[in-house]
Formats: C-alpha cells, sequence, structure tokens
C-alpha cells in the first residue's frame, strides 16, 4: 500500500475504539484492502493506530450504508453496537442524515443522532436460554445465553470490581457449549434501581473492553427477564460511561430493543 492512500477516522464510544474506514463510494476498492490483515495490524496498540476493531462503511441496497465490523483479531462480526453508534455519529457529521438505517450481518438496524448521543433500535433477541450451569475448570457457574446480534453469556456476580474477567471471561468464551464460534462473556453487578454494572470479554478482541454495545444490551435484557429492571436500563460501562438500555418485555418475549449512548469522532489521518 503506497502512503498517503489510505485515509481513517478514529472513533469512540464509551471506550470501545474503532478505525473508521469510509468506502461508501467505492473509492478503496481499487487498493484490494485485506481487511483481516489490515485489522491485525492497525490495532495494535502502541506499535500502530491501536483499536479494538475496524469498521468499514460501504454502499447498501438495504440500508442507508452498510458497516461491516473486523476485530483485532481479523475476524469479522454481524454486529457491534458501539461500532453502530460510532458509525451513525460519523455518517451524520458528514451529512447523510440524523436518521439512518445500516445494513449490518445481524440485520437492518436504525439509528437516531440527536444532541450527543446516538439511540440504536437494534434487533430483537434470540436464541434465549436462562440458567446455564456451567463448569469452567475453576468450579461451576450460572450463565444465561442470548443473541443480540452477536452471541453473549451473561453471569452475574458478587464482587464486580474484583472479578478475574480476563481468566473467567476466556473460559467462558471458549466453552465447548459456545463451540464452534464462541461467545461472548458479560459480568454483570451492582444491580440496583434500575441501574447496574457490567465488564465484557470480547471474543475477537480476546480481551476484556472498556465497553460493549451488544453486551451492554443482552445483560440489561437478561436482567429484565430475571425481573431484577424495568425498561429503561442505566448500565455503568468498565469506561465509566453510562449507557442507557429500552426494550419491551412480554411473555418473556423481548421486543423494541435500543441502545443509547455518546459517541465521538476523535482524530483523522492517513496512511
Amino acid at each position: 500500500m503506497k502512503k498517503n492512500k489510505l485515509c481513517f477516522t478514529k472513533v469512540v464510544a464509551s471506550g470501545n475504539d474503532f478505525i473508521l474506514l469510509n468506502n461508501k463510494k467505492g473509492e478503496m476498492d481499487h487498493l484490494c484492502l485485506d481487511y483481516p490483515d489490515l485489522a491485525r495490524d492497525l490495532c495494535r496498540r502502541r506499535y500502530a493506530v491501536g483499536a479494538d476493531g475496524i469498521l468499514v462503511l460501504e454502499r447498501s441496497g438495504k440500508a442507508d450504508f452498510r458497516m461491516r465490523i473486523i476485530n483485532s483479531d481479523g475476524s469479522e462480526a454481524d454486529m457491534c453496537g458501539n461500532g453502530a453508534r460510532c458509525s451513525a455519529w460519523y455518517a451524520s457529521a458528514n451529512g447523510w442524515g440524523n436518521m439512518l438505517t445500516i445494513e449490518t450481518g445481524a440485520g437492518i438496524i436504525e439509528a437516531v443522532v440527536k444532541d450527543e448521543s446516538v439511540k440504536l433500535k437494534m434487533s430483537d433477541p434470540k436464541e434465549i436460554k436462562l440458567n446455564i450451569d456451567l463448569e469452567t475448570g475453576s468450579g461451576s457457574m450460572t450463565v444465561h445465553k442470548i443473541n443480540t446480534g452477536v452471541p453473549h453469556a451473561v453471569q452475574i456476580v458478587e464482587d464486580l470490581d474484583n472479578y478475574n474477567v480476563q481468566d473467567i471471561g476466556r473460559k467462558v468464551r471458549q466453552h465447548p457449549l459456545f463451540a464452534p464460534a464462541g461467545t461472548n462473556a458479560d459480568f454483570v453487578g451492582k444491580v440496583k434501581n434500575n441501574s447496574a454494572s457490567v465488564r465484557v470479554y470480547e471474543r475477537g478482541v480476546e480481551d476484556e473492553t472498556l465497553a460493549c454495545g451488544t453486551g451492554t444490551v443482552a445483560s440489561a435484557v437478561i436482567l429484565g427477564l430475571l425481573g431484577k429492571v424495568t425498561s429503561p436500563v442505566k448500565m455503568l460501562t468498565k469506561s465509566g460511561e453510562v449507557l442507557t438500555v429500552y426494550f419491551s418485555l412480554s411473555n418473556k418475549k423481548v421486543t423494541d430493543v435500543f441502545l443509547e449512548g455518546k459517541a465521538q469522532i476523535v482524530y483523522e489521518g492517513k496512511l
């Protein structure tokens, strides 16, 4: 790749950071980019730009644009809530509109950009299964399975601040129950007055991240299904930012799911 030929934008939502590539007009097609290799290279912290993943915005025949998510390990995800908020924020800042539709691997989602925040209408959760006994080698635990665009396993813990998210998250993520694709692992605590705190070990990043949009939604919905909260739910992420999750719950069926929070453009650059 020749220097100064690839323009990118660094975007952040609740500490989840991404390298955004705008290829909506197909201007990068001639570069024949290998996105997995690019992600593994550019997402390295301290050695390159550094990010949790790459967002590629492309033309869509179904929505205002298509969003692809390439994780830092080179794998591609169907959906990323914080990535979608970043993409919507970028789109609005570049004059694409404030009410947007985004094509993702998990379906078409909607976004409304207003003031400093982005509110996403997510796809309805699926593959929900509560109270699964899981043996990880470090003891048994109870997790709750849900797919909010990508798979998640949610565990409610007593001491979230001191919980070994790195070690236990990796074991849950790689557990045979979730093979072959694996799962994201979410740990929830401090549940009180329709609020909670959440920490997430993300598949594809293979580490704890400062926030995860789909994980925040998964955790809030599971708390709702367990009768511990009602919508809307304020979720405190590892970054210190609060995300708001809205949902409707009727006879254990979850619909009308929204995720709301801030997003920002950090800087623009060329490679």
